[in-house]
């Protein structure tokens, strides 16, 4: 483990974070808050500390794909520490576990909250709960990526640890301009969206935190309501950026390339808004006769299948009322996640997709024992490498899943409540259904379950290994220096 580079990285992380706390700081001197005082005063204590740490700069930048995992998993840990401080300073959110819980769930863009009433809390708080959506949601490292230099392999290596889906490549030659062109994305459309909201009624404030939240895909509001207040424009431009955010950033990249043809041949994409079709059209006749109005029940059901299959969480109604088939199939969606190369969660399109075809492989293999048959994407045959941490995933995943429901269930809540409150968490979803549903909160479960959920939003966010090599002790070990 080359230990001092790991530790330079988390130094720039801390002061990358430093400067981002400014933001709600200049918010509250707007809004005429003694609140932001709470977020100076952690800003200052993690650049001084942040600044002594790279003011080392270790000799030897070069680093693994364990170095990578490691730095990555702790860099978010720290980031979601520091970021949870301010809420206790300014009293906005008196106890650190539940700050913390509001800060991971930001970071991570779960949208999960153990606030009842969010309209309490201060602008500047306020602010910072969206923003964290916004810099968890392309990655807390894409950005140093850009502006560190690292030897070798090591920018790859991180990108590999953070980034959502099973398989990650560059867009262009370089890791460094790889992570320019998905941030200038990020950030574009982003802009549009708030200009689209400004033009629709809400105010900077409320444009701007709202559209943090739908590009992280993340779903903490600034209202108790959610998005239930919002007008028909409103929501519907939120919900088509939801679904925009959803897509893997490639099919964007290629767009803007003039490789038109060649985006729209990315079958995880296609695949993507055929579900997305199919669960809106089913849920709208399922739906029809409790809203009433065709309009009514296409956007509510649009909004909420996009808002459960990007993991993003916002809501316009309750749909814990919904009739069961509606509710199963947003359980679903909840699993199914978004697009791998994106801003969502879950398990991600791309891995059904191949496991679906993996399973019509073995089936045609058992009809015909002598044919040889490739499982492709693309027209690009998948590797066994692919093939192989593809099934592992789904394995850890599903042993992660059921261990968190194991331990959760001490509470002995019922049944829905824990199974949709791991399911939300894990797949960074944010709302559950029954106590855990879209008018409720966390704040039922103990502080035991709370740091459970929170190893989930962390685990589900970073594709589960980085966090699970934590604790792993040969992780740990100094590198042997050949004499």
């Amino acid at each position: 483990m080359n230990y001092s580079v790991v530790i330079y990285v988390l130094g720039w992380i801390m002061d990358i974070e430093a400067a981002c706390m400014m933001l709600p700081c200049l918010v509250s001197i707007i809004y005429g808050e003694k609140e932001g005082l709470g977020f100076l005063y952690v800003a200052l204590g993690a650049l001084i500390v942040g600044t002594l740490i790279v003011l080392h700069k270790p000799k030897d930048m070069k680093f693994y794909l364990k170095e990578g995992f490691v730095t990555t998993a702790l860099s978010w840990i720290i980031l979601s520490v520091i970021g949870a401080l301010p809420y206790v300073l300014n009293g906005d959110i008196p106890n650190f576990t539940n700050a913390l819980f509001e800060t991971v769930s930001g970071f991570t863009t779960t949208g999960s909250t153990l606030l009842s009433d969010v309209e309490a809390l201060s602008h500047a708080s306020l602010f910072w709960r969206s923003f964290t959506h916004w810099i968890g949601g392309m990655g807390v490292l894409v950005f140093p990526l850009a502006i560190l230099p690292m030897a070798g392999g090591s920018n790859m290596n991180l990108m590999k640890a953070e980034s959502p889906g099973p398989s990650v490549g560059k867009l262009v030659p370089k890791v460094r301009d790889t992570a320019f062109y998905l941030y200038a994305i990020y950030f574009v459309m982003t802009v549009i969206e708030v200009v689209l909201l400004l033009f629709g009624g809400m105010n900077a404030f409320e444009s701007l935190t709202i559209s943090f939240g739908t590009a992280g895909t993340g779903g903490l509001s600034i209202w108790n309501d959610s998005i239930a207040s919002c007008t028909v424009y409103q929501q519907w431009v939120i919900g088509v950026f939801m679904v925009l955010f959803g897509v893997n950033f490639t099919f964007y990249f290629l767009l803007i390339s003039g490789r038109i043809k060649q985006a729209f041949k990315i079958e995880e994409v296609r695949i993507y808004f055929a579900i997305i079709i199919f669960a809106v059209v089913t849920i709208a006749i399922n739906i029809y006769d409790k809203i009433g109005s065709i309009g009514g029940t296409i956007r509510h059901s649009f909004f909420q299948v996009g808002s459960i299959i990007t993991t993003t969480g916002y809501g316009t109604m309750d749909f814990d009322q919904w009739p069961a088939y509606s509710k199963t199939v947003l359980v679903m969606l909840m699993f199914v996640g978004a697009c791998a190369g994106s801003t969502g969660g879950g398990i991600k399109v791309s891995r059904f997709i191949v496991i679906s075809k993996t399973v019509k492989k073995e089936i045609v293999s058992f009809l015909f024992p002598k044919s040889v048959k490739k499982i492709k994407m693309e027209d690009k045959v998948i590797g066994h490498e692919t093939l192989r941490s593809i099934n592992v995933y789904f394995m850890t995943y599903m042993m992660i899943f059921a261990f968190s429901l194991l331990l959760v269930s001490i509470e002995n809540k019922d049944m829905t409540s824990n199974f949709t409150a791991v399911a939300a968490t894990f797949n960074n979803i944010g709302p559950g259904l029954s106590q855990v549903g879209p008018t409720h909160t966390f704040e039922a479960y103990s502080t035991f379950s709370r740091y459970v959920f929170m190893f989930d939003m962390l685990a589900g966010r970073l594709e589960l290994f980085p966090m699970l090599l934590l604790f792993s002790p040969s992780v740990w070990k100094r590198k042997k220096k050949v004499a």
